[in-house]
Parts: structure tokens; sequence; C-alpha cells
């Protein structure tokens, strides 16, 4: 028997998708038949969802800090003109703010057969991959009483990389470096140096730099003058365990480690020698291999940085060591980029350093806090002075740390995260002006 009248109405409100949008039951019973109708009629005229193509294109790249820009275009393949709302969904840490994240809300109207495109714009908050979710559309009706509702995915994937603020520093070591470079030759031969040119003995030269032959066949004194040896290996090895975790001001203590090694990198290729990264905490999580001088590294090491995340667990230093002394050719300039808690250098390191310090030259490298040199110069209350004599403890055992690595022949560098990537490119020119790489 065929229903009529409300009987028929809730039959085929039942028969609804479960997308479509419309008054609830309670509400249906009260409406009249023709408002129902128009409900189910502008429910049948709403374009379907689930004939939409999507398509991506834009940014596949971009530093953490700036904006990147991913293009949708969607294209309506049915016969019906497509009114609808959409949302482009992403990882809530692709936006910094919740007015942001409002950009991946999109209403358009496509008639029948054309597209649109659509830009969403990203600001991310961390490093690492962020990977496009679901596309939502809603799709209404031309009343706007009821709506069709379906998701699609269009993978698409933007790395988020490191955001090297200390490039900034670039200019002003390169052009020490470049004074370094053959344009002031040392007297004195060091390991680290190369035979660079003959000039004439001047009152206060080294005797020692002489060149008696050079003498001999002509009528004034020549002494031989030096330079950096170039071509030489540098091995970055981060410390991904539990102490690079932790956060110092603003940032992790593992991203001012990363941005301290991506300007010594810059650095180090422009001197000519040759680079290469281990990440380990308690297995290898990142490696790059050391290429030829003339071959660019940096966008490598930028890309592999990207992804690396601190982890949870005490590092194995036993571990760490060989791995580097794998990686690393004799005579080596090896920076470790560790923490100077007294726990993990003396319980972890300190056992395993004689291995690595007989074979190449090591630099340690840390993060200090600048929270402890506020509390230690605070004064005026009892709290504060309680507070800076806990600063000065914990700033003597990181000096006492410091000095037994010394000890043991490292170099340390032990900086605020603003500080450090110049202090370390300080510290190599150095090494190089000394003649010890």
């Amino acid at each position: 028997m065929a229903l009529t009248g409300r009987t028929a109405l809730l039959a085929a409100l039942g028969s609804l998708p479960v997308g479509v949008f419309a008054p609830s039951w309670t509400g249906m019973l009260a409406v009249n038949a023709p408002l129902s109708l128009a409900i189910l009629c502008d429910y049948a005229l709403a374009a379907p969802v689930r004939t939409l193509r999507f398509t991506r294109s834009g940014d596949t790249s971009v530093r953490l800090g700036d904006t990147a820009e991913v293009q949708l275009t969607v294209t309506n393949t049915s016969r019906r003109s497509l009114r609808a709302q959409l949302r482009d969904a992403w990882p809530p840490s692709s936006w910094a703010s919740g007015t942001e994240r409002r950009a991946s809300r999109h209403t358009l109207t496509i008639p029948a057969g054309e597209q649109r495109r659509l830009v969403t714009v990203l600001r991310p908050t961390r490093r690492g991959d962020r990977q496009a979710e679901r596309i939502t559309v809603r799709s209404y009706g031309p009343l706007g009483l009821a709506a069709r509702q379906g998701q699609h995915r269009a993978p698409w994937t933007v790395r988020i990389l490191p955001p090297f603020t200390s490039r900034k520093h670039l200019p002003s070591r390169l052009a020490r470096l470049r004074e370094l470079d053959g344009r002031t030759s040392v007297l004195t031969r060091g390991e680290g140096t190369e035979f660079d040119s003959l000039r004439a003995y001047v009152p206060g030269d080294d005797t020692r730099s002489i060149d008696w032959r050079a003498t001999a066949r002509q009528s004034a004194v020549a002494v031989r003058t030096w330079r950096p040896e170039r071509d030489r290996h540098i091995l970055f090895v981060l410390d991904t365990g539990r102490t690079s975790a932790g956060r110092v001001g603003d940032v992790p203590r593992l991203d001012a480690s990363m941005d301290a090694t991506l300007l010594l990198t810059a650095l180090s290729m422009r001197a000519g020698d040759r680079v290469s990264l281990l990440a380990y905490d308690r297995q290898v999580r990142a490696r790059v291999q050391a290429r030829t001088a003339s071959g660019n590294v940096l966008p490598t090491v930028i890309n592999t940085l990207a992804t690396l995340e601190a982890e949870l667990i005490e590092t194995d230093a036993r571990g760490l060591s060989n791995a580097a002394l794998t990686d690393a050719p004799r005579g080596s300039l090896i920076v470790l980029l560790t923490t100077l808690e007294a726990a993990p250098i003396e319980e972890g390191l300190l056992p395993v350093l004689s291995q690595l310090t007989q074979r190449h030259t090591v630099l340690v490298a840390a993060v200090s806090d600048p929270r402890i040199e506020e509390m230690a110069n605070a004064r005026g209350t009892v709290e504060s002075v309680y507070d800076a004599a806990a600063a000065g403890q914990a700033q003597a055992d990181r000096r006492r740390t410091a000095d037994r690595l010394r000890r043991h022949g490292v170099v340390v560098v032990d900086a605020t995260p603003d500080n450090l990537a110049p202090a370390l490119a300080d510290t190599y020119l150095a090494l190089k002006a000394a003649g010890r790489l």
C-alpha cells in the first residue's frame, strides 16, 4: 500500500544518506509538508561530493617561521553547480593561532564541468614534515536548506626546515676566513698548515722559517710561509638523547645545536673542508656522508636535520664513540654537540674520550641557559639570594666539567643559544689560525 501524508514524509527522510543536513526528527514532525518537500528537493539538487576531483600544487619545503602556500584545485565533474564549504585539514602545528587556522576553510561556487583553485597558507610552528589530512566538503542545495557532506584525500607534504637564524653571522666569519686562507700567511708551521710561498726575510721573523736552499740560490734571505690546510674532515656529532630535549628559552637544546651546525657547515665548506654529520643516542638517527670539498653538502644537512627529533632516552656514549670512529678518518675534527651536565659527561663520555682524542681533535659544544646567569646576578630579596646561590652552584659544576674535558685535550665551547653558533665558528677559525686544523 502506498504511503501518504506525514508517513510518506518520514519514510522519505529515513532514506536520506548520513551526510544530509536537515532539521531534527522532532522538528520535522512539526513542519508542514511543503517545507519538508522543499528540503528534500534542495538535497536532491545539491551537487554530489563523491564525484569531485582534487589536485595539489605549491610549496614542498619552507623554513620554520616563513609561510608556505599550497594550492588545491577542485574540479566539479557533475552536471549540477557546486555551492559548498570546504575544509582543507592539516595538523594543528601548521599554524601559530586559531585565526591563521581559518585559512583552511573556503566557500566556493563551481559551475558544472568547471574547476577552481583554492590557496591554503601555512605558517608552521615546528620542524618536520606536515602532511595534508582530509578534505571535507559540504555541498548545499540552491535554497541552502539541506546539504551533502563527504571526505576526500589529496596527499601533499610540506617539509619544515630549520630556520638557520645564525646565517647573519656568516659574512663576517667568511671575511676572517679569507684573511686566514692565504692573505695573511703564518711563519710557523703547525699540524694543520701547508706550504704557501717564499718571501724575503724581515727582521723579527722566526729564524726557523728560513729556507736555506732558496737563500743559497738568491742573494736575499728567503723564509717559508704557511697557510691553513684545506680539505680537512669535520664530523658533526649531535647527541639526540634526553638532555637535548630540554628547552632553553624558547627552543630545545637540539634546535640550538642544529643552528650552530649549519653555520659551521657553511663556513667550513667555504674553507675547502669536507663535512659529514652523525646524530646518535642509542642508535644512528641520521647520517650524512662526507663529500669532496667542491660538493655543496649544506642543503643535504638542512634537509636531514628537518625531521630530526630528540629521544627521551639516555645516550649510549660508548656506541656514540664507536660510530664517530667509524665515520671519521684519522686526523678529523669531531664537533660533539651535547650537554655539560656532570653526570652524563663523567659517567658516559669521559671513560671513552681517550679513544677519540688519540686520533682526532675533539671539540665539545654545549648550550647554556641564560636564565642561570640572570639568577646568579639577582639580589634584593631572600628568594633571589637563594636563586643566586643555586645558580652559582650550577655554574661552578659546569666549569668543573669543562675543565675536566680540557685536561683530556678537548676544546670546549659553552654558550647561550643565541651565542653558540658564532662562538663555535670563532673557535673553528682559531683552530685554523693556530695550525691545529
